[in-house]
């Protein structure tokens, strides 16, 4: 027995030549490669676990022909492939078979079923069953197995409805899961019948019709989820009967009526979730008697009313208690302080008004708390200031007034407060969270003042001026002609100004004149034979970009240079502003992975007309965008990339973002970060380029406002923007974070985000993260696999440098900014990965 070690490498198929070998255990280690098929020829063997490897490929079609007596075959946790054999069934004396989390594909063979069997696990792999193919044959002949106890089937792909037979199963099975498929149709009624069962799981599948109210039968069952179907119609009052009922989890369903007054006869239920679903009438008070409740208790999504009872207090083992998005009504009651076990408590999306109960502040172990878009007025209670354990705290979207408590900046652990659109006045505190600009939200809050000088609020007044102060004429007579005396000659330099810029060639201002060649409109024009459409090379909403040849200064002598001049077509609503702010975040940016710019002219052109343009290095090998989606003629000029390359270019891309975010001062956020933005040396080295859209962050973590002028109203493009910048309007670092992730998956899937199969609610993330990590070969570019310089073991090896790189493509494109990775560590992770897969 060598289980539970740190083996590596393979299994020796010397081990097969043991011919009395009863015992084969090595689960828990780090073995690879096929298992040898000679070890299923050995006839003598009783228990094979070879569990929690690495192990990869298929079973042998003879698997089980000659092991009459093997009793236990462990196989889960590994990465093997194929059909599950037939031949398995000639194991007779097998009672315990396990092939979970693997990636077995096709139907399981009905001869499966003719085992007595105690336990058969086979979840989270590929496995199918139609009521038209076939494929629950199995299960129909699993109910001659009086022994069966454990039935796990979760996580694969079995469609179609449940047979009528799944109630004739062994008295004595305690597990039935058949969570995570696409099984439709109702719970069959016999399902009642299963007496001895204490796991019911049919989650996350497509059952209709609803819960028959016969369940409430199974009175030794401890956990019963049913959630993420489409089940209508009340929840049974016989439920109330399940007392050894420890898990009741109903949510995401269409569920409707009251809640029956019988759950609160679950006395030893920990855990009861019916969120998301259209639940009416008022919180039963027999669920606040509950005090076995210590994990959650989640009713929110639905449609209760009325108030929330003091009787809340005898909840005080519960660790979890969120009533959002319901229509409660009242003052929240001051009796939730005595809920000392608390650590979220999310009472947002009601109608709960009066004030905030400064009983809140005994809750010691809170962690989030929030009360979000209510009817809640009066002061924030400054007693909060003491929770010390508090990281998020939500006040949105209410009527508070009065001022912030200076004491809310003694709370070290927080880091997150959102007190926009209130009322709240006066001064905001200078530390804690207050000067976290990334975690201090005061929106439309329009009478604060003073704070950190990154939140550009307005300094406070020590003293006010009634509005019907005499000032003395001998005071007023200079003030006024000094404002006089200002405004003709304010007056006489902007009409300089506007005179003046119609004589430059380029603006100095733009670029530092000492740094940049001055370059005129004819010198461009020339330079790209009159900018002809046989020189154009790319077009965008605010302008094009032309190849052409600049004669340069280069040491005192002139050479004509490969350029790419980008022209600006300033008839397009923003995109003067465009050029400047390009100008602004290139002209002091120095790093390898940044497009150079060579100089810019603003000037006019031959007719008279505003002429902005700017001039960069040109990359020979374009955009990325090209190399990742090419034409078929674009394909046979230049072939694919390697996954070598494709590593290269993620990590430039995101040294070159590490450097704007964090080297950078002001930092700057790129806001359009996306394949056609990236441009690709001779050497396939990344640059990023277009800076159109670029903001300076002039206080690190503030969030920006976006400008109406943006490309799509909001900064960045279809696919590519962060979902936070739709609904916030705030720019932020994090913003570029998801940008990056979602090319990051694009480079490694071959996937653009706006492929058509990305509609009703599917995304990128949400495919990819969907095969992750269990089926990521199913997900990746096929062409980084198929390459002549992979196979055998270094083909593994790469597919698992892939694979995370995916990892961390999915944690740039968390929902919540705050749970994405910082670009540091993206930069540090994928140069790791990259190193490792050179290493390949």
């Amino acid at each position: 027995m060598l289980d539970q070690n740190l083996l590596g490498g393979t299994l020796p198929e010397g081990l097969s030549r043991l011919a009395l070998l009863r015992q084969l255990n090595v689960y828990q280690n780090r073995l690879r490669g096929t298992i040898p098929p000679r070890f299923f020829n050995m006839s003598k063997l009783e228990d094979m676990s070879l569990a929690n490897n690495a192990f990869t490929g298929s079973l042998p079609s003879y698997a089980g022909a000659r092991m009459m007596k093997l009793q236990v075959l462990l196989l889960g946790g590994n990465k093997l492939t194929g059909p599950i054999p037939a031949s398995l069934a000639n194991a007779t004396s097998m009672a315990s078979l396990s092939l979970s989390n693997n990636s077995f594909n096709g139907q399981v063979p009905p001869e499966i079923g003719t085992l007595c069997l105690s336990k058969l696990e086979m979840s989270n792999n590929e496995l199918t069953a139609t009521n038209e193919d076939g494929g629950w044959e199995f299960l129909d002949r699993l109910t001659k197995c009086n022994n069966l106890e454990i039935l796990s089937l979760e996580d694969n792909k079995f469609s179609g409805k449940m047979p009528r037979s799944i109630g004739n199963f062994s008295r004595k099975l305690l597990d039935l899961n058949l969570g995570g498929n696409r099984i439709s149709g109702s719970i069959p009624s016999g399902i009642e019948n299963l007496i001895a069962l204490q796991t019911l799981g049919l989650e996350s599948n497509l059952l209709t019709g609803t819960i028959p109210e016969g369940i409430g039968k199974l009175k030794n069952l401890t956990e019963l989820r049913l959630q993420e179907n489409k089940l209508s119609g009340p929840v049974p009052s016989s439920i109330g009967s399940l007392t050894e009922l420890l898990r009741l989890v109903l949510s995401n369903n269409e569920l409707s009526g009251s809640i029956p007054l019988t759950l609160g006869n679950l006395q030893k239920v920990a855990l009861l979730n019916l969120s998301n679903n259209a639940l009416t009438g008022e919180v039963p008070r027999q669920l606040f008697n509950l005090s076995s409740l210590s994990q959650a208790m989640d009713l929110s999504n639905n449609r209760l009313d009325g108030p929330l009872p003091p009787e809340v207090i005898r909840l005080g083992n519960l660790a979890l208690l969120k009533l959002s998005g319901n229509l409660l009504t009242g003052e929240i009651p001051k009796q939730l302080g005595g809920c000392q076990s608390l650590e979220f408590l999310g009472l947002d999306n009601n109608f709960f008004s009066g004030s905030i109960p400064s009983s809140l502040s005994k809750l010691k172990g809170l962690q989030m708390l929030n009360l979000t878009s209510n009817k809640l007025s009066g002061r924030i209670p400054p007693e909060l200031g003491s929770m010390s354990g508090l990281q998020e705290l939500y006040l949105s979207w209410n009527n508070l007034t009065g001022t912030v408590p200076e004491e809310m900046a003694n709370m070290s652990s927080l880091i997150k407060l959102d007190v926009s659109y209130n009322h709240l006045e006066g001064h905001v505190p200078l530390r804690g969270v207050f000067a976290n600009m990334t975690g201090f939200n005061f929106t439309e809050n329009g009478e604060l003042c003073g704070g950190v000088p990154q939140l550009h609020l307005p300094r406070c007044s020590v003293v006010r001026y009634g509005s019907h102060t005499n000032w003395p004429l001998h005071i007023m007579a200079p003030i006024l002609g000094i404002f006089l005396i200002s405004s003709i000659l304010l007056t006489i330099f902007l009409c300089y100004k506007r005179n003046s810029r119609h004589t430059k060639a380029t603006a100095p201002d733009i670029l530092d004149a000492s740094n940049y060649q001055r370059v005129s409109y004819a010198e461009l024009a020339k330079a790209t034979n009159g900018f002809a459409d046989a020189n154009l090379i790319g077009a965008g909403k605010f302008g094009s970009v032309y190849l052409g040849a600049l004669p340069l200064n280069d040491n005192g002598t002139l050479e004509s240079v490969p350029v790419a001049v980008k022209v600006f077509d300033l008839q397009q609503v923003g995109a003067s502003k465009t050029f400047l702010s390009e100008c602004e975040a290139l002209k002091s940016v120095r790093h390898r992975n940044l497009i150079r710019i060579v100089t810019c002219c603003s000037s006019i052109d031959g007719r008279g007309d505003d002429f902005k343009a700017l001039v960069f290095e040109l990359m020979p090998n374009y955009s990325l965008d090209r190399w990742l989606h090419p034409t078929p003629e674009a394909l046979k000029n230049v072939g694919s990339q390697t996954a070598i390359q494709r590593l290269n270019i993620a990590v430039d891309i995101a040294d070159a973002l590490h450097y704007l975010h964090s080297n950078c001062v002001p930092p700057i956020i790129h806001c359009d970060l996306k394949p056609s933005n990236i441009l690709l040396s001779k050497d396939m080295t990344a640059c990023i380029g277009d800076f159109g859209l670029a903001k300076l962050l002039l206080d690190p973590g503030i969030h920006d406002t976006m400008n109406s002028e943006s490309t799509i109203g909001i900064r960045g493009t279809i696919g590519y923007v962060t979902p936070e910048y739709g609904t916030t309007g705030k720019v932020s670092t994090q913003g570029d974070v998801y940008s990056f992730g979602i090319m990051l998956l694009e480079i490694f899937s071959g996937r653009s985000p706006t492929d058509d199969i990305f509609r009703d609610g599917l995304t990128l993330p949400g495919f990819v993260g969907a095969a992750f990590p269990n089926r990521t070969e199913e997900v990746l570019d096929a062409t980084l696999l198929a390459t002549k310089e992979f196979d055998g073991d270094c083909r593994v090896s790469v597919h698992d440098c892939l694979a995370s790189a995916i990892w961390v493509g999915l944690s740039c494109t968390r929902a919540a900014p705050y749970e994405r990775m910082s670009m540091r560590d993206a930069a540090a992770e994928l140069r790791a990965i990259r190193d490792a897969c050179a290493q390949a």
